[in-house]
């Protein structure tokens, strides 16, 4: 597979000719990312990861499913006629990757705000994208870990402990979006030395191989 890491939490990924892409949030080009796609994955409704309206643009210009949790019904307006309701633990294939769905709810960002559905993917058994939840697969070993490395729900020792728990071959920087040239330095200076494995942040628009 090629992966191609855009800004925040969106992945694009092209493999025999089929292109698939997570997470086209409003913090991301979504509009780029989503050009040519075969199908789309979201692993919840928050805005940093679905882009209503880029998405419904793109699917006027072509009808392509959506798969997700069946939460994503209730933002997703006319786009929700494409929806294809995935549930934890179901095996699929969208643009001909295997993938596997995984955790089920989003990690808390307070008591006060109501939890919602999410879905961390694992694609054709070698990398992982968790959504918003540290969620460690259990049944497989991951090859290449795409680690949310900061957002309102979590602190550094709970998604380094997740990195460890998942213990990929290779890590890099996913959910990065809220963060400034300050943080960045301090957070790759930190999972680097800590996280036991080859841990990197992307630039948007890089391009790597599974």
């Amino acid at each position: 597979m090629r992966l191609t890491k855009y800004a925040h939490s969106c992945l694009r990924l092209e493999h025999d000719g089929g292109v698939l892409v997570v997470d086209p949030g409003v913090f991301s080009d979504a509009a780029g990312a989503l050009d040519g796609a075969d199908a789309v994955l979201v692993t919840h409704e928050h805005p940093d990861h679905v882009d209503v309206a880029a998405l419904t643009r793109a699917l006027e210009r072509r009808a392509v499913p959506v798969h997700g949790p069946a939460s994503l019904a209730g933002v997703l307006g006319d786009a929700a006629e494409a929806l294809v309701v995935v549930t934890p633990g179901e095996s699929f294939t969208a643009a001909g990757v295997p993938v596997r769905a995984y955790g089920g709810q989003h990690a808390v960002i307070h008591p006060d705000i109501p939890v919602i559905p999410n879905l961390g993917y694992l694609f054709a058994d070698t990398v992982y994208h968790p959504g918003d939840a540290l969620v460690a697969p259990d049944d497989v070993r991951v090859d290449t870990l795409f680690a949310p490395i900061h957002a309102p729900w979590s602190k550094f020792s709970e998604v380094l402990d997740f990195i460890r728990a998942v213990a990929p071959r290779r890590a890099y920087a996913l959910h990065d979006g809220l963060l400034n040239a300050n943080g960045f330095g301090v957070l790759d200076r930190q999972y680097t030395a800590m996280s036991g494995t080859d841990y990197r942040r992307l630039e948007p628009g890089t391009r790597i191989d599974a």
